[in-house]
């Protein structure tokens, strides 16, 4: 299977640090996935063991250069957040196009188990997408909603669901003989 890229694809230089040698770059894992699968640039014989409710931040070998406009979201691996309850903290975790660093992976395991992160493993995916800049201005007032200020859950509570008109569907009442 290979995976075909958009004629309009965005380029991001990488570049393999000593550790990451080795390693596979990241890599989409079908044709349609968003994320880069990030891996575990940890040393061949290295494992990191993080117990639960603890964190551990894990490198993987690389540093970008992202182009202008756009930002890496680091954001977790859905198998590892349901078989083991391994998460990114800071998810989803932002790498501005102007970050020259090693890209590392802040892993929490939220799980009952300990976790152990080995070379070369999938810990998180990479999605790089175009970033909006705002120029706030200062306004005396802004608009009013039917939500106002309520935040936090307050979504519709206390309120009747918001019923929407249903098609009306027409009998069929033409007789088929067969």
């Amino acid at each position: 299977m290979g995976v075909r890229l958009a004629k309009d694809e965005v380029r991001v230089s990488v570049v393999v640090l000593a550790h990451g040698k080795g390693l596979p770059l990241p890599a989409y894992q079908s044709d349609q996935a968003a994320g880069l699968d990030l891996l575990a640039a940890l040393g061949a014989k290295e494992t990191v063991v993080i117990q639960p409710g603890a964190r551990a931040l894990i490198p993987t070998g690389l540093s970008l250069e992202l182009p202008v406009g756009f930002e890496g979201q680091v954001r977790p691996r859905s198998g590892l957040a349901l078989k083991h309850g391994v998460t990114v903290l800071n998810s989803p975790g932002t790498i501005d196009s102007d970050y020259r660093g090693e890209v590392k992976i802040i892993l929490a395991n939220l799980g009952d188990s300990p976790f152990p992160v080995r070379r070369g493993e999938r810990i998180a995916q990479l999605v790089v997408a175009p970033v909006t800049r705002v120029a706030l201005r200062k306004a005396r007032s802004i608009g009013a909603t039917e939500r106002g200020q309520g935040g936090f859950g307050s979504t519709r509570v206390g309120k009747p669901p918001i019923r929407t008109a249903k098609a009306k569907t027409r009998k069929n009442t033409s007789k088929s003989y067969s």
